[in-house]
């Protein structure tokens, strides 16, 4: 297994190592110790797997609050997939970016998100079929969203939405909310003189 740390610190991607002979293939998908050797909490307390019947079907963008923050270790196991992640650590030079991956059967690649991350992602395939390892038990007073089409986030989804749930086109866009953790303000500088 190979762990490529993406644009957006912390994050991941996760290409399997293959070994094959005559019977096919095999691959560790998972290694604690290797995540743990990165810097990485991929503690799972649920598995979660999701059915796309549509190509175009999108998802997200979620993230809990704390203190039911979690990290997702994503895997599309039938079809393809973009997956999107932006980041939401106020404190981060990445703070709103984004990372697209796509993640796909064929491909076998995983997506690591860590917390305080939005995630979300578009079938590119119909019949697309994902799974997550999570690290926090789903908790409906602590999800929260971001709008896939939100200017501010400048995401390209790469083909039209052909559905989406009442609940994802309703996330308010950033300019409208004042309920995302802010950067904070920068410090004066050092050199400057008071007046």
């Amino acid at each position: 297994m190979n762990l490529t740390e993406t644009a957006l610190s912390g994050a991941f991607i996760i290409d399997l190592t293959v070994m094959t002979d005559e019977r096919g293939g095999f691959a560790r998908t998972f290694d604690r110790d290797t995540f743990a050797a990165h810097g990485l909490n991929p503690g799972a307390v649920q598995a979660n797997l999701s059915f796309n019947h549509r190509a175009g079907t999108l998802r997200g963008l979620h993230y809990q609050l704390p203190p039911a923050a979690e990290t997702k270790l994503v895997r599309c196991t039938r079809g393809a997939i973009l997956d999107v992640i932006v980041d939401l650590r106020p404190q981060s030079p990445t703070y709103l970016q984004h990372v697209a991956v796509e993640l796909t059967a064929d491909n076998r690649r995983a997506l690591f998100v860590p917390e305080q991350f939005a995630h979300g992602y578009q079938a590119l395939t119909d019949g697309a079929e994902v799974t997550y390892q999570v690290s926090a038990a789903y908790t409906p007073g602590s999800e929260r969203g971001l709008r896939h089409d939100d200017p501010a986030l400048g995401i390209t989804w790469p083909l039209p939405v052909t559905v989406i749930s009442s609940k994802d086109a309703a996330w308010p866009l950033l300019a409208d909310r004042d309920d995302l953790p802010r950067p904070a303000p920068a410090a004066p500088n050092a050199l400057e003189v008071s007046r």
